[in-house]
């Protein structure tokens, strides 16, 4: 499937699943967003040649995981099911969306080590840090699809990120255009909040939540390219 119609199908899936979509993660964003916003202050306001780093954004940082995993379980199972057909209620959706957490939790912690590792890497010899920043964007296109596999297929953490990486191999062109798509939203959403932040924290807020809401839409292109694709994946894994 060409990515026009990918998009094209992923657009039209968000505008017509657009109010249960809001009324499911919307209330989770506003706490996402809430918590990096309070980190970001925190950050801006520390000590730069003596940092403190205390229990409280030890907490905060796991509030935050926990609560991205959430929102990704329950976006994903309910892309699943209605791609299926069903209507199940965004109650029952958030309930079953507890049981992927754990798995969720350490697929994410497992992929960031290695998206950031050629980065890290890199650094240490000046320039070449450029090389890692490419590496590592070419590693998070081919493990664009952990999550997925966690909900969808029910693989374990590990097993997910090794299918994802054979999986996306023949689609990691069109994947990194499709993750391309989160650079405007970054830079429209930086620009609203920017002036949101002259008026005051609450619409600040508030922007971030909806930037944040409509990026969703990434993933559901993302989740559609996943699905056509998917015959090729009990050969992949």
């Amino acid at each position: 499937m060409s990515l026009s119609a990918i998009l094209t199908e992923a657009y039209n899936f968000f505008r017509n699943h657009i109010s249960q979509l809001a009324i499911l993660t919307v209330p989770i964003l506003f706490i996402q967003v809430g918590i990096q916003m309070w980190l970001g202050m925190e950050i801006n306001s520390a000590d730069l040649e003596n940092p403190q780093f205390g229990a409280s954004h030890m907490v905060a940082m796991i509030v935050l995981l926990l609560v991205f995993s959430v929102l990704i379980a329950s976006l994903t199972l309910f892309m699943e099911v209605r791609s299926h057909g069903h209507e199940p209620s965004n109650a029952m959706i958030l309930k079953t969306s507890f049981s992927f957490v754990p798995g969720l939790l350490l697929a994410g912690v497992f992929s960031g080590m290695a998206i950031i590792a050629p980065v890290m890497l890199f650094a240490a010899f000046g320039p070449l840090w450029l090389i890692g920043l490419v590496m590592s964007i070419y590693i998070f296109a081919r493990l664009a699809y952990v999550n997925f596999m966690v909900v969808v297929e029910r693989l374990t953490p590990l097993t997910a990120i090794k299918g994802s990486f054979k999986f996306s191999g023949p689609i990691v062109f069109k994947t990194l255009l499709l993750l391309m798509i989160y650079i405007p939203f970054s830079l429209f959403g930086g620009a609203l909040s920017s002036l949101a932040e002259n008026v005051g924290l609450p619409l600040m807020l508030i922007v971030e939540v909806i930037v944040a809401f409509f990026g969703l839409f990434v993933n559901v292109a993302l989740f559609r390219l996943y699905m056509v694709s998917r015959p090729n994946i009990d050969e992949q894994v």
